[in-house]
Order: structure tokens, then sequence, then C-alpha cells
């Protein structure tokens, strides 16, 4: 070998190793022109992507992830190298935060990108199932509208409606802000330091009580798993609609479809599911039912801003610098 070429496998060895687990445009990696990328072959749930992740993770200083990699305490001590884990998302319930700080991990995930997006699909949701717009756009596709029938597709109006947000963070404050302008009354669950005129606080049970819609906006945790359940939803307001585009997990789907088949509730927009892909089968025969495919933050702008943030944090903390907005504290002396 000569002394050039191994001047090259040095340089190349030397260079910081950074997993992508998701499709990016080359221009938006320019940032990190110079760390050695690893594109995984496919989605994480693919057994060739799993065994390139693996055989990776002894030399790999970052990855990026859009929350589909679960970084564990197991993934840790496979990880000697790792210096941080950015979400190109706003969720971080894949992360175990407590093990990542001990290890020295950095965690990141982008708190701002995808919050108009949201609210908008949330409000989009709420039309869709109050005004009956998925029914009626199926009636029309499948060649069975024939003629107007006034009073066959009326639905119920947003307006002077009772709104309740569980979870009054960004997202939660950007529904209700969108809400207003429809006139409904909007409740919340907030923390008391929250203070917004055009809101009402008030207790889970209370605003359960009172909501023509409950639309949900809190992260997947212990503590709000199968926070809807059949006794929440006891409390809900007979005729209520659920609306869900925090995470699927939140909401015990077997109880939603009960109340939805029984008719306590009237009806529900799911941007996310608690086995997506997977699905009750009976939601799918309920006319009522509007489920998505997860896309409630996905536009092309926020992804393209998400992405700049999550390979801006990447960028930081291999040049021995803090990310921004960390999930996390590491001392940057002892990783830079």
């Amino acid at each position: 070998m000569t002394q050039q070429s191994e001047d090259q496998r040095s340089s190349t060895t030397d260079r910081p190793r950074v997993i992508v687990t998701m499709t990016t445009r080359e221009d938006m990696l320019s940032p990190l022109a110079f760390a050695e990328i690893i594109r995984l072959p496919g989605p994480t749930a693919r057994a060739d992507s799993q065994e390139m992740l693996a055989e990776s993770l002894p030399t790999v200083s970052a990855i990026l992830t859009q929350g589909d990699v679960r970084i564990d305490r197991d993934l840790l001590s496979r990880s000697p190298q790792l210096r941080i884990v950015a979400n190109m998302s706003r969720g971080y319930d894949n992360f175990d935060l407590e093990a990542m700080t001990e290890h020295g991990v950095w965690a990141t995930n982008v708190p701002d990108a995808f919050t108009a997006p949201t609210a908008e699909v949330t409000i989009g949701l709420m039309l869709m199932v109050l005004r009956r717009l998925a029914e009626g756009s199926a009636h029309v596709r499948n060649g069975e509208w024939r003629h107007f029938e006034p009073g066959r597709w009326d639905g119920t109006s947003l307006n002077g409606k009772t709104l309740g947000i569980v979870g009054y963070g960004k997202i939660g404050r950007a529904v209700a802000r969108v809400a207003t302008a429809f006139d409904m009354r909007v409740l919340c669950t907030a923390r008391p330091s929250i203070h917004d005129g055009n809101v009402t606080q008030c207790s889970l049970p209370e605003l359960l009580a009172q909501s023509d819609v409950v639309s949900l906006h809190v992260p997947l945790s212990p503590e709000t798993a199968h926070l809807i359940n059949a006794e929440t939803i006891a409390m809900m307001k007979p005729g209520a609609v659920l609306i869900n585009t925090a995470r699927g997990g939140v909401v015990d789907e077997a109880a939603l479809t009960a109340a939805l088949t029984s008719g306590k509730l009237a009806g529900a927009g799911l941007d996310v599911t608690e086995h997506e892909p997977d699905v009750q089968p009976e939601l799918y025969a309920l006319p009522n039912v509007v489920i998505t495919p997860h896309l409630g933050g996905g536009t092309s702008e926020s992804r393209q801003e998400s992405q700049a943030h999550a390979i801006a944090n990447v960028v930081a903390v291999l040049r021995g610098e803090a990310p921004v907005q960390p999930l996390n504290h590491i001392t940057v002396e002892t990783r830079a």
C-alpha cells in the first residue's frame, strides 16, 4: 500500500460516522461534508437495515432518525463513540433520556417545525368528522350521488361548540388560536403558569364532561399511555368527537372502538393509531371515523425545516458544542 493510500484510509477512518435512517436530500446533508454518512437501505423495521445499524453502532458518532430507532441501554452499550441522537421529529418517545444522559449522549428533537402543520390537520380532522366530508366524498367517488339531497349530509358546525384541548403546549395553543376563529369555546388542561385569556383551564374530568370535541396534544409517556380509556371515555359528553394527532398509544383503541360502536361518541379523527400501521379492523367499518397515515406534521416546508434543525444539532455536537434546545444536559467538556 502506498503512503498516499494509507493517508487516505486514515483520513476516512478518522472522520466521524453518522447514520441516517430516513430519506434526506444530499444537499440537506452538505453541512456534514466532514463526516462519513451511512444511509440505511430501507425502513429500520427491515432486517437488512437492522443488520446494517447493528454493524455500524461500535463506530458511529451520531444518529439522525425520524424517531424509528429505539435508543435504550442495550443500544447505548453497543455504541461507545455515540455522542448525539437527533430526531427529525417533535416526538421523542423512542429515547430513554436517563440512559442517554448517563452515557453522555445528547438527545434532541425538532420542537417547532411541525406546530402549524399539525394544528392545521387537527382542525381538518374536526371538519371532516363533524361536517361528514369524508363520508360525502366517498359517496360521490362510489358513483352513488344522483341528486341534491337537503338534510341527508347535514353535519355539525364547529361554530359555538366547546373544544377541549388535552395538552396545552405549542401545538395545543396553535389549535386554540384557529378554533377561536370558528367562535369555538376552548378549554384546556394546562400548567398553572400558562395564561391565555381566550382559553379556560380546567381538570381533565371537567374538560371531558363539557367538550363537544376533545383534541389530544400530549406526548406519549408512562403517564399518558391509554390516557383515553374506558374510564375517561365514560366521562366524555355523549355524542362528543375525539381527535388524536398526538401519539396512538395515548388512546386505548379497543375502548374507543366500543364507544363509537355503541354511540357514546359521535365520531373520531385519528392521524395516529395505537399499533400503527395496524388499526382495529372494526374502525374501518365505521363511517364516522377518519383515519389518516400519520401525516399531521408533514409538509414540504416542515420536513425541510426539521431536517435542517436536526442536522445543525449533529454538526454542533460533532464540533464540540452543545446542540440547540437539547432534551437532556451533557457536560460539553467531557464529550468534546
